[in-house]
């Protein structure tokens, strides 16, 4: 075979991933006496309710495909959870998708959506490193902005809004987020709100791109996207979905029935049981307030500030040092936290701390804090 090859390897396209560089921090923190108290990941530590798993058993000897579109029951459990538990009306349960795992969703949306190297997409200053992948993924150009003026002139493709933020905990307000629909309109854009911490609000009101109050009830142009991981426990099932605007999901559904990205049929089945009962979310809702409480006493303690925070399942916390100190400083106690360089170049002195460790190792963090 003659000729040579030109083809770019994706992963060269992308950052470093962020965990691979605090390895060796790791190990220091892993090797304290009393062992390590990982509070880096946001990962469920506590069960998935008993009601999920019997009714993610129930189905498990169904044989055959599932639909991509998921289940009319599963639509129908996601359209009634919006509105129970967050206010959200007038969707309809056709513009209502199941996902594989929200993170699936971020990092593909740009290049599901159809976007390219002439596209812009805008993302939170701090922001989740997945809405920077998902753009470079889809070779189209990542911009950081908090504020419309920040975006200038350009008429960006897809504007993603992540309130509560991950990792600052940090709400927008209702008027706030009016202006990003508003600019999104007068420029063409797609907004796509990632609202996966809209259940765990602790300070103040949270409210989804499609409530009322913000969209005016038009749904044109706009993508909620919700997981299941947090206050369902979900995570290890990849549980989620998207809904909004009904041209714009009909078009995601088409693609993804051609990529035969289809979430399991026991899935949607255990999903639809999660977002049928809000007695399991309210429960485990009361022991992340629990843990952060503990959590945020012992860091204030010890002298940390905390920024933002008003929800999610992290504190945003600082010594008013580089965070890669910070880092090592809870290390040499056994405690493992992100650093805040991990979200962008916009906090270079906080670690963000999170929620999801039993109760017993968060009892024993704040007790080597002290």
């Amino acid at each position: 075979m003659s000729g040579s090859s030109t083809r770019t390897r994706v992963s060269s396209l992308l950052p470093d991933f962020p965990w691979d560089t605090i390895a060796s921090v790791k190990t220091k923190a892993a090797a304290h006496p009393g062992g390590l108290v990982d509070l880096s990941v946001g990962t469920p530590v506590d069960p998935v309710d008993p009601l999920i798993q019997a009714v993610l058993s129930s189905v498990a000897a169904v044989p055959g495909y599932p639909t991509t579109h998921g289940t009319p029951e599963l639509r129908a459990a996601a359209v009634a959870a919006m509105a129970r538990r967050f206010g959200i009306t007038g969707v309809d349960e056709a513009a209502v998708l199941p996902v594989i795992g929200t993170k699936e969703l971020i990092a593909g949306l740009p290049r599901l959506l159809g976007l390219g190297s002439n596209d812009l997409v805008v993302i939170p200053e701090i922001a989740y490193p997945t809405y920077e992948v998902g753009a470079l993924l889809a070779g189209a150009k990542p911009w950081r902005a908090d504020g419309l003026t920040q975006i200038g002139p350009q008429n960006p493709a897809l504007i993603f809004v992540n309130s509560p933020s991950n990792p600052t905990g940090k709400v927008l307000p209702i008027e706030h987020l009016r202006k990003v629909v508003a600019f999104a309109r007068e420029r063409g854009a797609i907004v796509a709100s990632d609202e996966c911490y809209l259940g765990l609000t602790w300070e103040g009101e949270a409210v989804s791109i499609l409530d009322p109050r913000v969209s005016d009830g038009d749904h044109t142009g706009l993508l909620a996207i919700h997981s299941l991981s947090k206050t369902s426990n979900l995570a290890s099932y990849r549980a989620g979905f998207v809904a909004g605007d009904p041209e714009l999901v009909a078009e995601l559904l088409e693609v993804r029935k051609h990529s035969g990205m289809m979430l399991p049929l026991p899935i949607q089945a255990a999903m639809t049981a999660a977002l049928s009962d809000d007695e399991h979310e309210n429960t485990q809702r009361e022991r992340y307030r629990a843990r952060r409480e503990v959590l945020r006493n012992a860091l204030e303690a010890a002298g940390f500030r905390i920024d933002f925070s008003e929800a999610g399942l992290y504190l945003w916390a600082t010594r008013g040092e580089a965070c890669r100190y910070t880092l090592d400083w809870l290390a040499d106690r056994g405690i493992l936290a992100a650093p805040g360089d991990f979200y962008g170049p916009r906090s270079p002195e906080h670690v963000r701390i999170a929620l999801t460790a039993t109760d017993e190792r968060i009892a024993e963090a704040a007790r080597r804090l002290a």
